[in-house]
């Protein structure tokens, strides 16, 4: 009986037939170790694949994604792979990754309904409550859903930091780095937030310097 998706296992097919005609021992290694550096934390969107997006092979990124990557301290979900990352794989730089023109954050933007996702976008929304001031400086619609997609991601950061994972990494003097970007799905380019903590003393300096970054931008980027 054929597959409904059948495409979709043929293209398999070429895709692993092309990589070990390059790398004949390439799944070989990959399906013995997992050994990321890296744990990427992004939105759900289909277009914004975290491995494409930095040009790595598969294996290099540990990956959680939800809808307007957000970090929650009471999903158990997120809060778990963060702790598996950490304290088994050991990665070494937590990267949290929102995108322009995220649907979630327009939502939030719009007041818009749109089911029980409306409950998890109500973090996003305390993001645009807490900055309403920032947001309100800027005319345009476009520009106000990059700047809360920019602010989201640094206050996700923040809530990686306070994660007790990662706190207690930092006090047993684990390298452990947390940042925050942006994507363009415009021109596929990332955009550095400029927030980077590597330890309990940095997340306020580092926060009130990428806030401050933002506020020195005339315009956000799309």
């Amino acid at each position: 009986m054929k597959s409904p998706l059948q495409d979709l296992i043929d293209s398999n097919r070429r895709w692993s037939a092309a990589v070990r005609a390059e790398d004949p021992r390439f799944f070989e290694r990959l399906a013995q170790q997992q050994a990321p550096r890296y744990l990427w934390i992004g939105c759900s969107d289909s277009r914004v694949p975290a491995t494409q997006i930095v040009d790595l092979p598969p294996g290099d990124i540990f990956v959680q994604r939800n809808v307007a990557n957000v970090v929650s301290h009471t999903d158990l979900n997120c809060l778990s792979t963060i702790q598996f990352a950490v304290d088994a794989l050991k990665v070494e730089h937590i990267l949290v990754v929102g995108h322009y023109g995220c649907g979630g954050v327009q939502a939030v933007l719009d007041d818009r309904r749109l089911g029980l996702v409306d409950n998890w976008l109500r973090h996003v929304g305390d993001v645009a409550q807490k900055h309403t001031g920032m947001l309100a400086s800027l005319d345009l619609m476009h520009l106000r859903n990059s700047r809360l997609c920019e602010l989201n991601a640094i206050e996700q950061v923040v809530n990686v930091c306070r994660t007790t994972m990662v706190m207690d990494a930092w006090e047993r003097g684990q390298k452990l780095s947390v940042h925050a970007w942006c994507y363009s799905l415009f021109d596929g380019h990332i955009n550095d937030l400029g927030m980077h903590v590597s330890s309990r003393e940095e997340l306020l300096p580092a926060y009130e310097q990428a806030l401050q970054r933002l506020t020195q931008v005339q315009e956000p980027l799309r």
